[in-house]
């Protein structure tokens, strides 16, 4: 049985990586959103994700449950291990994942494709701002991160600027993950 691809969302902070991500799952119905597992602290919102204390996440994560796990900003994140039963029946699995883990990813699930969203500096600072999780020196903090490079050795990796409306970014992004036939 063929495994569809994995499409891991990358960017800084305020780029828009779940805007995008639903944005694409709701106009590609085959392809599915991977919630990810997170110790992201009680009153901290976002993306769809599944909470847990840093106790239940370590537990799971000596089971075998994650696919994939990491720690960045002072959390820990984790990919469950179902994202292989959903590559077996979708046309592609979206996850948002770290930057610092991609190489890593393309190690467990071998077909991954990169959407690397980037956006001006301006817009970045101004939609943290806005969406106040973090307090001004998280926020210099995760701006001063923003022009991290990807690491070398991927395969495929789809370059975005997401810096206006979300629709040109969904376009760009689709016919590039399904470019026309000649």
């Amino acid at each position: 049985m063929s495994r569809a691809p994995v499409i891991a969302v990358v960017g800084p902070s305020g780029v828009g990586k779940d805007s995008v991500m639903e944005a694409l799952a709701a106009r590609a119905p085959g392809i599915q959103r991977v919630r990810r597992v997170i110790t992201r602290p009680e009153g901290e919102d976002g993306e769809d994700f599944d909470r847990v204390r840093v106790e239940t996440f370590q537990k799971r994560t000596k089971d075998g449950a994650f696919a994939l796990h990491w720690a960045a900003h002072g959390l820990l994140y984790g990919v469950p291990k179902e994202v292989e039963d959903l590559r077996c029946h979708a046309d592609a699995v979206l996850v948002n994942l770290s930057r610092s883990v991609l190489v890593q990813a393309q190690d467990v699930f071998g077909d991954l494709i990169v959407i690397s969203l980037t956006a001006d500096p301006e817009v970045l600072a101004q939609r943290l701002s806005t969406r106040g999780r973090e307090g001004k020196t998280e926020q210099a903090r995760r701006l001063a991160r923003a022009q991290t490079p990807l690491p070398d050795g991927l395969a495929k990796v789809i370059e975005i600027d997401n810096s206006g409306p979300l629709e040109p970014t969904i376009v760009a992004i689709l016919a590039r993950l399904q470019p026309e036939r000649a």
